[in-house]
């Protein structure tokens, strides 16, 4: 399967299949990112307002000069905002400057305080109903809606009930955690899935592995570039590369092709080293559905 430039959603809107994901990016250091790399390229940028710098990322959108309509917005709804998502959306097209978002996901399912706990007054399905009633509502403002870390059996119950079928599902993807399952169940329902964290995580293992390495040495690419085309290479699905580095966002940006043989040898080094860089685990929340997460 050849890498794709972009992917269409349910919406028929076309979401740019790599764009710079902002996790763990500090404020000032995610605010040259961004501006960096709208000016040298990049279509999409992703951000949440629970990483803390919607902000930033909106001065970095700003300082790029690069219009608005010529790159796709994403951002998140925060799980201490459940309860009120129409006042959320609002602050966070506030801190980004913008007057629409091509994607507003749904975090975690986990409606928590603002302390931190669990809120189990608030079932995430309701939360989902009223971004659906927003959406649906303010076509100017939202372009498309979706969810993130969101599990086979979570995603059954929502479109048990679900009047929008979400655009995307955001959840990590790398080989040594390749949710063939959840891939599969996103693409037969018309989901698109986006990879957070293709690398594995901040100084991954898969950086060393011999697999990624054989194959980085025949394209002449960057260890990183494969992992990230793996993603680019599997129909319906989008990828994330993070880097606050003009070199690595450069790089990051090279797709290659890789073979069926290719991706299914980097799947398999999932059989003998499976990790995961954000465990779904939350404290009265369980696993949410996730088989291989750790209780």
């Amino acid at each position: 399967m050849p890498a794709s430039t972009s992917v269409k959603l349910n919406t028929g809107a076309e979401k740019p299949t790599v764009g710079l994901g902002t996790w763990k990016s500090q404020p000032g250091a995610v605010e040259h990112a961004v501006e960096y790399a709208l000016k040298n390229g990049y279509k999409s940028i992703d951000t949440a307002a629970a990483y803390q710098n919607e902000k930033e990322v909106g001065q970095g959108i700003k300082a790029s000069g690069v219009a608005r309509e010529s790159f796709f917005l994403t951002t998140k709804l925060d799980n201490p905002d459940q309860g009120h998502p129409a006042e959320a959306l609002e602050s966070s097209l506030e801190k980004l400057g913008t007057t629409y978002l091509d994607l507003w996901l749904m975090h975690w399912p986990a409606p928590m305080t603002k302390e931190g706990g669990p809120d189990h007054s608030i079932d995430w399905l309701d939360t989902w109903k009223a971004m659906e009633k927003l959406y649906l509502e303010n076509p100017d403002k939202l372009k498309a809606i979706g969810v993130s870390n969101f599990s086979i059996e979570f995603l059954e119950r929502l479109l048990a009930e679900a009047k929008v079928v979400p655009a995307v599902n955001q959840i990590e993807l790398h080989p040594s955690c390749p949710q063939l399952e959840l891939v599969e169940f996103c693409r037969k329902k018309g989901i698109v899935v986006t990879a957070y964290s293709p690398l594995g995580s901040d100084g991954s293992p898969l950086l060393k592995n011999e697999v990624v390495n054989k194959i980085a040495a025949k394209y002449d690419v960057a260890p990183a570039n494969v992992l990230i085309s793996l993603q680019a290479n599997r129909p319906g699905v989008t990828v994330l590369p993070k880097s606050v580095t003009n070199e690595r966002i450069l790089a990051n940006s090279k797709i290659i092709d890789l073979t069926e043989a290719e991706i299914d040898e980097l799947h398999a080094i999932d059989k003998t080293s499976h990790f995961r860089a954000c465990e779904p685990n939350w404290t009265g929340f369980g696993t949410l559905g996730f088989p291989d997460a750790k209780p």
